[in-house]
């Protein structure tokens, strides 16, 4: 039996369907999906099974324009994601086409020596017509070399499986990275702490910026095959911290109930967690917050 083994990397703007594409691979929720952009932060590993090959993703953050010190080390983070990779996926949404932001990830990735392939995967094309997607499909491949051209929707699961097959087969042979039964190597605090940040996304989306993390500051096995788990979310101002609370503390109450039920399910155990909202003005520029979410705090710069 000849096994393959390897990383592959996902490349794209925010809100390209990343974090959906790994998690319809893998078959499971391994990186959070919201419809804000820059949810993904840390380089998420889900691992997939094709046949004898076992498929490494590396979810990286979204490219785009960076304006902080949070932004810079997370654009840092997806080209060092990229580099590390044996092959390179790049999404594209359809509808959306070659955007600024697109022509600038191919000027970068035509300058960039990477170590394998590089394959394009247009997403999103059940909201296309044929020909434009064929139009589509020309442009991108005269505007970069793509070693393959794939037509999906990491949603729908239309070509999906053919995406797969086909990296199955391209990564180089070797033995297998991670015990076959293991789906993220994430370590479960982190990923505790990815699932209650969604649940704040998407109840806050519209009220908080991006100023605020979540971390799993305990995690306590239990006699009864239970878990408690102690978080704290941190936000940059007294007024976030009112806004995450809720009147009498509803908000955050309807968030953490939402955490507790996806994290029972995800570990197949009773969760007990317990939310703590503190404001710490400046986590933005602490290279500790970064190290905890796998970002390099030096890239940030």
């Amino acid at each position: 039996m000849t096994t393959r083994a390897g990383f592959v990397a996902l490349l794209g703007e925010p809100n390209a369907g990343k974090s959906t594409l790994m998690n319809r691979m893998v078959g499971a929720k391994v990186s959070i999906v919201t419809h804000k952009v820059q949810t993904t932060r840390a380089r998420i590993r889900g691992v997939a099974m094709e046949g004898e090959a076992q498929i490494v993703f590396v979810d990286t953050p979204g490219l785009f324009e960076p304006r902080r010190r949070l932004d810079r080390a997370m654009v840092a983070a997806a080209w060092s994601g990229a580099a590390d990779a044996d092959i390179v996926v790049m999404l594209i949404e359809a509808h959306r086409g070659l955007t600024e932001g697109v022509a600038r990830v191919l000027a970068e990735l035509r300058e960039k020596t990477l170590p394998g392939p590089v394959v394009l995967a247009i997403n999103k094309i059940d909201r296309v017509a044929a020909p434009d997607l064929l139009a589509l499909t020309k442009e991108l491949n005269e505007a970069y070399e793509f070693s393959e051209t794939f037509l999906i929707s990491a949603e729908r699961g239309h070509g999906v499986e053919d995406l797969k097959a086909w990296l199955g087969q391209a990564l180089p042979e070797g033995p297998w990275l991670y015990p076959e039964d293991q789906i993220a190597d994430l370590p479960m605090r982190m990923i505790a702490a990815e699932m209650t940040r969604e649940k704040l996304t998407l109840r806050l989306h519209q009220e908080l910026p991006y100023q605020i993390t979540v971390e799993t500051e305990g995690w306590e096995e239990r006699k009864d095959g239970s878990a408690r788990v102690d978080q704290v979310i941190y936000v940059v101002r007294d007024g976030h911290k009112g806004i995450v609370l809720g009147k009498k503390g509803e908000t955050v109450k309807a968030i953490s109930q939402a955490a507790r039920t996806e994290l029972e399910e995800f570990t197949g155990r009773r969760i007990h967690l317990f939310l703590q909202v503190k404001v710490r003005p400046g986590w933005l520029d602490e290279a500790e917050r970064y190290s905890e979410i796998g970002l390099d705090f030096g890239d940030g710069g």
